[in-house]
């Protein structure tokens, strides 16, 4: 069959399996996933936008994956996604591009970047695959490659090519990550609860009204300007400033709560699938 077909593997996708469906089904003539044992709604979801699910328990070599691909419907190429935690969905319409090339396979491997190894001399048992790019000779010669093997071997008349993909620094990851979290959470609890207006509001406001009646009645007062006036306009202007970006900041928030619990509901009356 002429087209492309993506599959996506991986596991607990949650909401983030619709964007990569979506976004995959607009290069892609069809659109599958493979899932890796999800604990969490991805089948659900997978249902409800009519994408077809495939479990697999077996290797994750690139020999065993082209052996899974071939026993799907044939197409003339066939892109394999790996999402884990590196995988970005802006990196989704490259390898499209990468697999709508003249490339008999083309795959990836996630390799130290220290080490310094060829990625095509990677012994494929020992490889993580990130994405595998072939056409249907090329899934049948990956098929038959021994574990042991590496693409090196693989029959010189395919146009073969290998990358290496480099692992993020983990620990840079875990700070980045711990840091957001906190800072989620934090942002989650102001526009949950009603402190945006308490917090924010009720002080901004009494703040403004305090500076708008002290410009307009004691700077009035003044019949000269020195270093002690000009300073006490300058808090009054000050005042007046922060009262009113206080008054802001608690509009805003307030409104995003509104945003964010009009979202729940919708999420909440999704009809479940029985």
């Amino acid at each position: 069959m002429e087209g492309l077909r993506v599959v996506i593997i991986g596991k607990d996708f949650d909401l983030r399996l619709v964007s990569l469906v979506v976004r995959a089904r607009e290069s892609a003539d069809e659109v599958l996933i493979l899932d890796l044992g999800s604990t969490d709604d991805t089948i659900e979801l997978a249902k409800k936008i009519d994408c077809k699910v495939i479990s697999y328990e077996g290797d994750l070599s690139a020999p065993s994956l082209a052996r899974v691909l071939l026993e799907m419907d044939e197409y003339d190429s066939t892109l394999l996604v790996v999402v884990n935690k590196s995988f970005r969905l802006r990196d989704l319409p490259l390898l499209v591009n990468r697999a709508r090339e003249n490339w008999d396979v083309h795959m990836a491997f996630q390799v130290d970047q220290d080490e310094g190894i060829n990625p095509q001399e990677v012994i494929y048992e020992s490889a993580t695959v990130t994405h595998l790019a072939a056409s249907r000779f090329g899934l049948e010669a990956l098929s038959d490659a021994p574990q042991i093997s590496s693409p090196i071997d693989l029959p010189s008349e395919l146009k073969v090519r290998v990358i290496p993909s480099m692992a993020p620094p983990a620990v840079q990851q875990r700070e980045s990550l711990a840091t957001a979290s906190k800072f989620a959470q934090l942002f989650y609890w102001m526009i949950e609860s009603k402190h945006p207006m308490l917090l924010f509001g009720i002080p901004g406001t009494i703040l403004f009204f305090i500076g708008f009646k002290l410009s307009g009645n004691a700077l009035d007062n003044f019949n000269e300007w020195n270093q002690s006036t000009v300073g006490f306009g300058l808090a009054v202007i000050a005042v007046t400033l922060i009262g009113l970006f206080a008054m802001m900041v608690g509009i805003i928030l307030y409104i995003m709560g509104k945003q964010v619990r009009q979202i729940q509901a919708q999420y909440d009356d999704w009809p479940k699938t029985e």
